[in-house]
């Protein structure tokens, strides 16, 4: 299986001063460049190799591929590949390369409390800072885009362990593979 995060498609900001990335919206789609991903799943499913951006969130750029960092994408053999984010169904190209769409449902509260943890331990946040962006872009992005998006699933989690939606997600995942080699 591959496992391929929306988040390393983030577009390069480094043209930019810091102060300039620091105000940019990066909860919007426009933020993502989801038509390279579009290609590098394109590509995976043709068997092809893919270069995987990676982006580093404290500087708000892409590292660059040349780096050891990248992330080479091998095709051998496998014949899921999982593709993870928040906003993967707000772009129609990309939903056309999604043969099971599955939105996870997280409560807000909860959604924020792991944002702070996160962007404070892994990214060098204030606390200031994180609530100032969540209430600017990330929320009403949420509610203008996500939220929306999950009426474009096919299977709706309620978050935490949920065995029977594990099992759908299963069934399903069987299903498609079984029905793909005919």
């Amino acid at each position: 299986m591959h496992y391929i995060a929306h988040d390393s498609y983030y577009k390069d900001a480094s043209h930019l001063s810091m102060e300039e990335r620091q105000c940019l919206n990066f909860d919007h789609p426009d933020s993502l460049d989801t038509a390279l991903l579009v290609e590098h799943l394109k590509q995976l499913k043709a068997r092809k190799n893919v270069d995987v951006p990676t982006y580093d969130f404290s500087t708000h750029c892409r590292v660059s591929s040349s780096s050891s960092s990248s992330s080479l994408v091998a095709t051998t053999t496998k014949n899921i590949i999982l593709v993870e984010g928040i906003l993967i169904f707000c772009d129609e190209a990309l939903l056309e390369q999604i043969d099971i769409r599955v939105f996870v449902d997280t409560d807000d509260d909860l959604r924020l409390i792991r944002r702070i943890s996160r962007d404070m331990k892994e990214r060098g946040r204030t606390f200031d800072s994180v609530i100032d962006q969540y209430m600017k872009t990330v929320r009403p992005m949420h509610d203008q885009y996500v939220r929306p998006s999950m009426r474009k699933s096919d299977i709706i989690v309620p978050e935490g362990l949920n065995n029977a939606a594990l099992e759908l997600v299963v069934s399903k995942l069987r299903s498609h593979l079984q029905t793909s080699k005919l």
